[in-house]
């Protein structure tokens, strides 16, 4: 079982299993079957938009209009989707960068530009013999964008890190918690787990005194919510940096 190491922008050592050879043929497979759906549905469309319009290249031009969704896919999905197609979150896989940044929309470019190489020319044998001898399981792509493909089902849990889970509507309520580091955010976090798991309320109120002191705030939130927004602002805006 070959995994990967990634140090996240919190300093969280995480390990990841990486992708093996079938998972990703098979969540390429998963793709084609969706672009044979879709091009079965454009063929269609096609032959209606003939009978309907005389001019020939106009029905031609029409047709190539309705096949960019195909030709711009997986671009446009791992922009979207944060490195995942239809196939990858089928087999819970995704794209991310080996040294644990934050995957920018050129590198999934460089990727799909390459896909020309590991992929079409050569009818996929460029970008297999690439991931059965590379030490991680990488294609042309992927070594040009810096990137490997992982196993999303069996990761760290996000509860044992400084990590919290966001949602793409997230609005941050504190903008002065970039003044905490990691390890004050850890400890907060830490101490926030045992005394909720315990119920003890003095502690967690002295812990709110501690940040509000520390961040020179005043907040009209109770204990639980103040501390949980703290946590999850400080990630909103460390993440975004």
């Amino acid at each position: 079982m070959a995994n990967l190491a990634i140090n996240t922008t919190q300093n969280v050592n995480l390990d990841y299993k990486l992708v093996s050879v079938g998972e990703r043929i098979l969540a390429f497979l998963i793709d084609l079957l969706i672009f044979s759906v879709y091009l079965y549905i454009v063929q269609v469309i096609s032959d209606l938009m003939g009978m309907a319009i005389s001019d020939n290249w106009t029905v031609f031009g029409l047709q190539q209009l309705l096949l960019l969704p195909v030709m711009f896919y997986s671009l446009y999905m791992h922009i979207l989707f944060n490195g995942r197609t239809v196939g990858k979150m089928v087999l819970k896989t995704r794209v991310v960068k080996i040294d644990g940044g934050p995957v920018h929309w050129s590198n999934y470019l460089t990727l799909w530009m390459l896909r020309i190489v590991d992929i079409w020319i050569f009818s996929g044998a460029v970008g297999l013999l690439s991931i059965l001898f590379s030490e991680r399981r990488q294609r042309v792509g992927d070594f040009a964008a810096g990137t490997v493909v992982i196993s999303t089902k069996n990761n760290v849990k996000i509860s044992h890190t400084i990590l919290e889970e966001l949602t793409e509507t997230y609005e941050p309520k504190f903008t002065n918690v970039t003044k905490l580091t990691d390890k004050d955010v850890r400890l907060i976090k830490e101490t926030y787990l045992i005394a909720a798991s315990s119920a003890d309320y003095k502690t967690l109120n002295a812990l709110r005194k501690k940040i509000e002191s520390i961040l020179e705030i005043n907040s009209e939130f109770y204990d639980k919510q103040f501390i949980e927004t703290i946590l999850k602002d400080y990630n909103y805006y460390t993440q975004s940096m």
